[in-house]
């Protein structure tokens, strides 16, 4: 039930950090629901390479509400691809990996996780709940992607769009783990 509840509630937020926090949350609802279906390793790898993706997006994230006057309203963070490019590619490439694009680090544990929960025999309920919240994360991730990016209404005035070379460091090896992450570990 954590799963599905934060996922519709990051559905409908526009505060970019309750978003992650939301997400965060669904995340640990995932890997506790796995821990009590008796796979603590795949808990333990799905929260590896969930760690990898999440601290790129937490890091990307944190820029982007740094470059915009400390704002976190995603309604008014828009199109800023267009002033910081690097960090934008890197922030999408954490939200595909959290929605489980293939062959990103997210993608090696959570197919796992569908494919375990799609051959065990459970409640319709359970069953019908996990897939509809997988469905939410896709969603609102798709729309956090869609507000951040390419959304055109841009309110506030950007202190300034630096991408800083130790930030983009870290960026570049948190990028390299969400990519490649995965599948070193499996």
């Amino acid at each position: 039930m954590t799963i599905f509840m934060a996922g519709l509630g990051a559905n409908f937020e526009y505060d970019l950090k309750k978003i992650i926090a939301l997400s965060t949350l669904r995340q640990l609802g995932l890997i506790i629901s796995i821990l009590f279906i008796g796979y603590p390793i795949l808990a333990f790898f799905h929260l590896l390479t969930h760690a990898f993706f999440k601290a790129l997006l937490f890091l990307c994230a944190g820029l982007i509400i740094h470059c915009i006057s400390d704002s976190q309203d995603i309604r008014h963070i828009g199109a800023i691809v267009n002033h910081l490019p690097f960090t934008c590619s890197c922030f999408c490439i954490s939200n595909f990996s959290l929605c489980g694009l293939p062959f990103i680090s997210g993608f090696y544990s959570k197919d796992i996780i569908v494919e375990i929960v799609s051959h065990s025999y459970y409640n319709i309920f359970i069953f019908i709940i996990f897939f509809v919240s997988v469905g939410l994360t896709v969603s609102y991730r798709t729309r956090l992607v869609y507000f951040c990016l390419s959304y055109n209404i841009n309110s506030f005035v950007c202190q300034s769009y630096y991408e800083d070379g130790v930030m983009i460091k870290s960026i570049i090896l948190l990028s390299l783990l969400a990519i490649l992450g995965g599948r070193s570990l499996s």
